[in-house]
């Protein structure tokens, strides 16, 4: 195996002898400590002398051996209701909304690991060209999804008003029309700030406004 998609999660937990090529931006969650609402625990630091259950356990081995000195005892075990049957005195899983924790009467008292998926590479992997082909297309396409390409139409005259409101890391792209003093801006903007930024923009002069998704545009090559 030369790459792969995974967890990091997984890859601490394993200890895997991998490299990350690239966040791929899907699959948050975190690995969270969780106890009855009726325990009186407040953060991680609490849980020193009890029983944890975990399916990462050399994760929680590490992250409680540096809150406190007490030893606490980390071993195997799945789903919330293992607390009610009193096999365990908290639990540390996956979490991403919280919701299962609150069916099982739990609630979070610490986080001790971000995950999310990614794009992995064996370390040493001979095949240099093909991974970083590989990482640079899907990081195009991550990219792509992130944003939205831009259009709209402005008076040289209010130019400087539009481009002033565009969250962009560099410059705009900017041409004449046949309409004298009337240029046409194309930009690429955050997808999350485009909403609130089309009534700012029209305010400023801007006409014509168009959004396209990045991942539907595509170039023709000259015959």
């Amino acid at each position: 195996m030369d790459c792969g998609i995974t967890g990091l999660d997984l890859i601490s937990e394993r200890e895997c002898d991998v490299e990350v090529l690239l966040r791929l931006g899907y699959g948050a969650c975190s690995l969270q400590a969780a106890v009855s609402m009726e325990d009186d625990a407040k953060s991680i630091g609490d849980l020193a002398g009890r029983r944890i259950a975990t399916s990462h356990p050399r994760i929680a081995r590490r992250a409680l051996a540096t809150s406190h000195r007490r030893r606490t005892r980390a071993g195997h075990g799945f789903g919330g209701n293992i607390t009610r049957l009193g096999l365990a005195d908290a639990i540390i899983d996956l979490v991403s909304t919280g919701s299962t924790l609150r069916t099982n009467g739990l609630r979070s008292i610490g986080t001790l690991f971000e995950s999310e998926a990614v794009l992995v590479g064996k370390v040493g992997s001979m095949d240099y060209e093909a991974r970083r082909t590989l990482t640079m297309v899907l990081g195009s396409v991550i990219n792509a999804r992130a944003n939205r390409y831009l259009l709209c139409n402005v008076a040289k005259s209010r130019l400087g008003e539009v481009t002033a409101l565009l969250p962009t890391t560099g410059s705009p792209t900017v041409m004449d029309l046949a309409t004298p003093g009337i240029v046409a801006v194309h930009a690429l903007v955050p997808a999350a700030e485009i909403w609130s930024l089309l009534p700012r923009l029209e305010a400023a002069g801007a006409s014509s406004i168009l959004t396209l998704p990045v991942e539907r545009m595509c170039v023709s090559k000259p015959s």
